[in-house]
């Protein structure tokens, strides 16, 4: 067989993937390629489900459409002893595949109602839910085969059960995530393919059967749930087009031996002639569905843009991190209990301050409440039943701490405000510092000091002149920066008036009888 997997999308051990833009670029830039419209199939699910194992068999058709003169669709399966070859596979309970691995030879195939050649990629993508990858890993894997994906198989073993349509939910929500808003369906086709299927005598074999199942999975009924609904009806307004494959098992020889290596003979004949039906039915020329975003036909040199864009999307911090239902409900059920205590601190303190129209309070007072209503919030938060455990509840304790601090200092500002003597600091110091000038000006001349008579109205007269300016300040809006360094020169004054010089003992007392 011609060409070999080859992977665009590694896995990293920090949980990020990496685009080998190199590799991409020698599939997708191929001069003979470049320019033509891409068909892109891709394979998606759960670990150790077969999804390379049967891409190995739509290698198999393809490469006898391109290679055979005279293709014979009922004998492309082809030797019923040769071993199985292509993206790598193997049976046991560990995962192979990592990342996203395309195809390193594309197929040319030609569309027989536009006579258009198409290329035809092959994508095979890491297995979701193992031991080792994250919600986000799983999540940001499905999403980029959505997105870059003509037709999507969904691989699933047995039946179409309600979590697997909560999977598909999540996933394809995270994918639309990196699309531009549209009213139209963001993806185009997508076929379950369930997995020894256990209940012919229910639904047959096949895409007919298939099909009565999904539309039975996804159907709305009257009565049910709003949540059930609501996951159908987004599973329905992602895709152009939905279908169902329901495949018999293949055998005990490819469950159960270690040796397997996919040779046809060691496959249940039943299995075999369903992957000649599903097979053709998704990659036959007059089948092929050529890859659309926004409505345009994608060339592969287009296809190439967007890998580049989808993965720089899903490295940065445009897109949420997705979560375990365990962790998206224990998040809500910690910030629910934050802001329950929260709420109760915020409630205590505003009865201190604003119970009643109550004035000014005292800043130790006010402390003190702070205090006490903090203690009890952080009681209430602890005391709450919360899921995730304490350690996981350690960062919203903080966070509960650090947003009551916040308040606190909120109340503090809100209290000040109330503070009369407070707002009047400026112009009470600079009227008692003309009154006080103005009398030791009258005393120095009494006793005949004309120096320091005439020193104490030059100071009478520069303080009668900057009160004027901070009215003018604090009544036009303009020169703002003046009027806050004569509000921090009169702070000064307020705070220090007490320095040694006798004349100003006088000033001192006036200025503290004022502000008792």
């Amino acid at each position: 067989m011609k060409g070999q997997p080859v992977q665009v999308v590694e896995a990293k051990d920090d949980h990020l993937f990496e685009l080998n833009e190199e590799a991409l670029s020698e599939i997708l830039m191929n001069p003979n390629v470049r320019d033509k419209k891409v068909v892109v199939l891709s394979v998606a699910g759960a670990f150790r489900k077969g999804k390379s194992f049967f891409l190995d068999f739509c290698l198999r058709y393809l490469n006898a459409y391109v290679s055979i003169i005279s293709f014979n669709s009922a004998d492309w399966l082809g030797d019923e002893d040769s071993p199985l070859d292509g993206f790598p596979w193997r049976g046991g309970a560990e995962r192979d595949t990592t990342g996203i691995l395309l195809w390193s030879e594309p197929f040319t195939m030609t569309i027989p109602e536009t006579g258009e050649e198409v290329v035809v990629l092959l994508m095979d993508t890491q297995g979701a839910f193992d031991s080792l990858s994250t919600v986000k890993d799983c999540a940001t894997v499905f999403a980029l085969s959505q997105l870059l994906s003509s037709v999507q198989v969904f691989n699933i073993m047995l039946n179409i059960q309600e979590d697997d349509l909560q999977h598909l939910q999540l996933f394809t929500e995270y994918g639309r995530l990196a699309m531009e808003d549209s009213n139209a369906k963001p993806f185009q086709d997508l076929h379950f393919f369930v997995r020894d299927w256990q209940y012919p005598y229910e639904h047959d074999y096949g895409n007919v059967g298939g099909q009565e199942l999904i539309d039975k999975r996804l159907k709305i009924v009257e009565g049910q749930h709003s949540e059930l609904e609501q996951l159908r009806r987004h599973i329905r307004s992602c895709f152009h087009k939905i279908g169902c494959y329901l495949m018999p098992h293949p055998g005990l020889k490819v469950a159960t031996n270690p040796y397997f290596d996919g040779r046809l003979s060691d496959i249940t004949p039943e299995f075999k002639e369903h992957l000649k039906k599903f097979i053709p039915a998704l990659l036959s020329a007059d089948k092929l569905i050529v890859k659309e975003i926004n409505g345009s036909k994608i060339t592969c040199r287009e296809l190439l843009e967007y890998f580049k864009a989808y993965l720089k999307m899903y490295q940065g911090d445009e897109i949420p991190e997705p979560k375990s239902m365990l962790i998206a409900t224990a998040e809500a059920n910690n910030l629910s209990a934050v802001a329950n205590s929260k709420e109760h601190y915020i409630k205590e303190m505003e009865e201190v301050i604003c119970g009643g129209n109550r004035p000014y309070v005292n800043p130790e007072i006010l402390l003190s409440q702070h205090v006490r209503f903090k203690d009890s919030a952080i009681k209430m938060f602890d005391t709450c039943r919360k899921m995730g455990g304490t350690e996981f509840s350690a960062s919203y304790r903080q966070k509960l701490d650090k947003e009551i601090a916040e308040q606190y200092e909120y109340l503090i500002k809100h209290n000040e405000s109330k503070n009369v003597l407070a707002a009047a600091k400026t112009p009470a110091v600079l009227f008692c510092t003309i009154v006080a000038f103005y009398f030791l000006n009258g005393v120095m001349n009494i006793i005949h000091l004309t120096p320091l008579a005439n020193l104490s109205n030059l100071i009478m007269l520069i303080a009668i002149g900057v009160l004027s300016v901070w009215v003018y300040t604090r009544y036009t809006g303009e020169m703002r920066e003046l009027g806050e360094s004569i509000d921090d020169l009169a702070s000064a004054l307020w705070e220090n008036v007490s320095f040694t010089p006798f004349f100003l003992i006088f000033y001192h007392k006036i200025l503290r009888y004022l502000s008792v």
